[in-house]
């Protein structure tokens, strides 16, 4: 197989009598507009339907995340006892995990394919079922649950700030719209996400700047904490760090929203516009969530904050959360519509988004309204949530680079018993192991609000797991992968043609590829 990616699909390449030089790749097709549901599932999306640019892509990451989560998050370090810039330091380390993310997407253009239907090469068809599919549907339920929780807790004190008082019942009422609010967008699906990303992004940076400056104006700059035993310290520090790096590691999905680009685009570009979208609003209102705790409680700032802002700018704070929670929500059901859907590929996207919204929603409502405890369930969770997003993406990312980036979208979809990615009995070992590897090893290293593993407590309580669950997946698999068939014998190897090839390039390459298929 010839190693050059196609410079141009064929019909978008300008000729010498066309009229004019018409702007590449602007025209989104009928399965993708805006105002529309989208058509398209779990399929790859073919090179004559590709359209968009990578700059899109900062717009979509930074829309989900200018949110209310990440300013929750900087308050948790404060409430751990982490001296100021210790917290901020944090802030930054574990969320330096969006290069990751960002180096994921770039294998959506190159396939035209969502992230779960790209977890087959790893997993094979069936064990991606378990590793991919199903565990992305827990993933996104889980984020889908809090945001739900948010945004109905902020809304009800909204009501309350001007007086509206809920009659019995009148919660699940206010749920049930926050619910449909969270969802209905990711059932349109990718142009309307695309389109109106940059209005989310801009009205809530307006939102977090009038924020950041009373926070700023009321911050205690001489604010101290009491030293700790330096195990005790470093507990700590790696208990933050671990949450703050739960929040990127949980984004394994940035192929969803980079599989419309061509397969000419820079990957580069597709790396760097979806880390930075989703780096600069974590670190930035992560760091303020920090500064803020140095002047209110962080405990439930929902209702502190009006101890440092002006009453006027209440109800705009609680209003903020509402739609930072949605915004956020809209990403998360987009892709887990797509999990939901690898488990169930008679039916389609939307419906799926449909259903797991509709169980986030009810969880959401037992959490809030019939459990006592919604702050210390959703901070363990944070906490152990890494033991399982850290091994999947670090997977995801080593296969990436031993395939060189190589995937063909049409046998990504092909599932029939001895497909090319079929492997042995549906399942890939390589990747199966290597998630169960890594992911005992993560949980035997955390130490959280409700569990402490064996290792951590041997190490005075110190949590790694946000480190060695990816490492140790990442590198498991790349041993594996190295010394397992059907690797040690290129004639095994599934075919690795980029699918999103124009046909007169596919026709010339079809003998090349049969012959030499992907190399590692």
């Amino acid at each position: 197989m010839s190693n050059t990616t196609p410079t141009a699909d064929a019909e978008t390449t300008p000729r010498p009598h066309d009229p004019a030089p018409a702007a590449p790749h602007e025209l989104a097709p009928a399965a993708d507009r805006v105002g529309h549901v989208e058509t398209h599932g779990t399929e790859h999306i073919p090179a004559a339907e590709r359209h968009g640019r990578p700059s899109g892509l900062f717009w979509v990451w930074m829309s989900a995340n200018v949110g209310y989560l990440y300013f929750v998050v900087g308050g948790v370090l404060m409430l751990l006892g982490l001296p100021v810039w210790e917290a901020l330091a944090i802030t930054v380390a574990g969320n330096l995990w969006w290069a990751l993310v960002g180096f994921l997407a770039v294998s959506g253009p190159v396939s035209g394919s969502p992230s779960v239907s790209i977890m087959r090469a790893m997993f094979g068809v069936r064990g991606n079922k378990v590793f991919g599919a199903g565990l992305g549907v827990l993933i996104g339920l889980f984020y889908e649950i809090i945001n739900v929780a948010f945004a109905t807790l902020a809304a009800i004190a909204l009501l309350g700030h001007f007086g509206i008082a809920l009659p019995a019942g009148g919660e699940w009422i206010a749920l049930a719209v926050i619910g449909v609010l969270s969802f209905v967008i990711g059932v349109y699906g990718h142009a309307t996400i695309m389109a109106l990303a940059p209005w989310f992004s801009a009205a809530l940076a307006v939102v977090f700047v009038l924020l950041a400056v009373f926070v700023f104006g009321a911050a205690d700059w001489a604010y101290d904490v009491e030293p700790l035993p330096v195990a005790d310290h470093w507990a700590l520090v790696m208990l933050g760090f671990a949450i703050v790096a739960s929040s990127p590691l949980s984004w394994g999905t940035g192929a969803d929203y980079a599989r419309y680009l061509p397969a000419d685009v820079s990957k580069r570009a597709v790396a760097w516009y979806t880390a930075l979208g989703g780096f600069i609003p974590a670190v930035l209102i992560g760091g303020l969530g920090v500064i803020a705790g140095t002047a209110i409680d962080m405990t439930d700032p929902q209702l502190t904050i009006g101890e440092i802002v002006p009453s006027w700018f209440t109800p705009i704070f609680l209003a903020m959360i509402v739609l930072s929670s949605i915004t956020n929500n809209v990403l998360v059901a987009y892709s887990t519509g797509f999990y939901a859907q690898a488990l169930a590929a008679r039916i389609s996207r939307a419906a799926t988004t449909v259903v797991t919204g509709f169980i986030a929603t009810a969880i959401a409502g037992w959490l809030l309204f019939l459990s006592p405890s919604f702050l210390d369930t959703l901070s363990a969770s944070l906490e152990l949530s890494v033991t399982v997003f850290g091994p999947l993406v670090a997977i995801y990312a080593i296969d990436i680079v031993l395939r060189r980036n190589r995937y063909d979208g049409a046998a990504l979809d092909d599932q029939r018993r001895g497909s090319p990615f079929w492997y042995r009995g549906g399942v890939f070992l390589p990747g199966v192991i290597a998630m169960v590897v890594g992911m005992t090893v993560a949980v035997l290293m955390a130490n959280t609000t409700l569990y402490v593993g064996p290792i951590s407590a041997a190490l005075d309580g110190a949590d790694f797991s946000a480190l060695a669950g990816p490492l140790l997946g990442a590198g498991v698999y790349a041993l594996l992968w190295r010394t397992t068939a059907p690797y040690r014998d290129p004639a095994k190897r599934p075919n690795g043609r980029p699918a999103e090839a124009s046909a007169d390039i596919i026709e010339t390459d079809a003998a090349a590829s049969r012959t030499e298929g992907v190399h590692a």
